[in-house]
């Protein structure tokens, strides 16, 4: 690979508009102690501390894109409640565009509320609604994804899926028509329920638990040759251009109509996983749309990927440290 003026190429990220389209979630996270056992019922009573609302799902994406400097709309559809007005709230604080963000008073924002004690949750309460936007909600959000394609000609759009009913498969088709016609890349972090939908996207990031699922195939060696044949029998159902799959602490592969490539992971304090793919598909997306080069997207998604795992809870990506990653790793 040529040397990369990486100081260069991170400057390039203020320039690059991006729309990302998905499942937006609230994260809550009840921090407290437990001192006895409820007389009402054998449980703790936790006795709560503090309390802090982060952005999830989707908006984690959004997030990420943001710490780099990228110019970044959230498109969504979230409840007409106030979790929605404290996630819109959230996005406005870290400067991420939610002019095409829509409440619908068919739906719930998504509120996933996590009680902690000594650093281990002992409770998740999730509200949400996870069935298919209706008719309305579903015109409505492509005819803002088209005023979002006129309004802001983007550079790519991100499909960011948690199977909780914004991305269905009439919203996923029209979308990447409406990106084919208005020339916007289209990259994917799919799941298994829409997950042969991305018809003719330009980059699918599936992990390799998702590929084995949604081809429904086993193996146990994970190696070039294996790898090669997944993405022909993708490509069979997708016609797409690149396959990027994430696999766990091996590292990451990729494959285009010219190579392919499996890049080992650099050895890392590894002290949670959770929110890693939404750091690696903000990266790739934004190095695929800075620099049109799948290998340099592949390196350096994957230190990113790396870098956010070692960091507690679900985290964005530190924008200096990436750089100074890729300076001493990649050249």
């Amino acid at each position: 690979m040529a040397v990369t003026d990486f100081e260069q190429l991170f400057a390039k990220f203020q320039n690059i508009k991006v729309g990302v389209i998905g499942d937006v979630m609230l994260d809550t996270y009840w921090w407290g102690h437990v001192e006895r056992i409820s007389p009402e019922a054998p449980v703790p009573v936790v006795a709560l501390d503090r309390k802090e609302q982060r952005i999830g799902g989707a908006g984690n994406v959004a997030l990420n894109l943001a710490s780099l400097h990228a110019q970044v709309s959230i498109i969504s559809v979230m409840g007409n409640d106030d979790d929605g007005i404290a996630l819109k709230h959230l996005f406005d604080k870290q400067k991420i565009d939610t002019s095409y963000l829509l409440q619908s008073s068919h739906r719930i924002t998504t509120n996933k509320s996590r009680i902690i004690s000594r650093n281990q949750q002992m409770m998740r309460l999730d509200a949400e609604i996870t069935k298919d936007l209706n008719e309305a909600d579903e015109t409505v959000l492509l005819n803002t994804v088209e005023k979002f394609l006129q309004e802001q000609q983007p550079d790519v759009m991100i499909f960011e899926d948690y199977n909780k009913g914004v991305l269905t498969s009439s919203v996923i088709e029209k979308v990447i028509a409406l990106c084919k016609r208005y020339k916007v890349l289209t990259t994917v972090d799919p799941k298994r329920k829409n997950f042969f939908a991305y018809n003719g996207v330009d980059i699918f990031k599936p992990n390799l638990k998702e590929v084995k699922e949604g081809l429904n195939i086993i193996f146990e060696e994970v190696n070039q040759d294996t790898l090669n044949e997944v993405h022909q029998k993708l490509q069979e159902h997708l016609q797409h251009h690149i396959s990027f799959i994430t696999l766990s602490e091996k590292g990451v592969f990729y494959q285009d109509d010219n190579s392919s490539r499996i890049i080992p992971s650099h050895l890392r304090n590894i002290a949670d996983v959770s929110g890693a793919g939404d750091t690696v598909i903000a990266v790739a997306s934004l190095i695929y749309a800075a620099t049109g080069s799948v290998e340099l997207m592949a390196e350096v998604a994957n230190i990113a990927g790396g870098l956010v795992c070692e960091e507690v809870g679900t985290a964005a990506i530190n924008r200096d440290r990436l750089l100074q990653e890729c300076r001493i790793l990649l050249n």
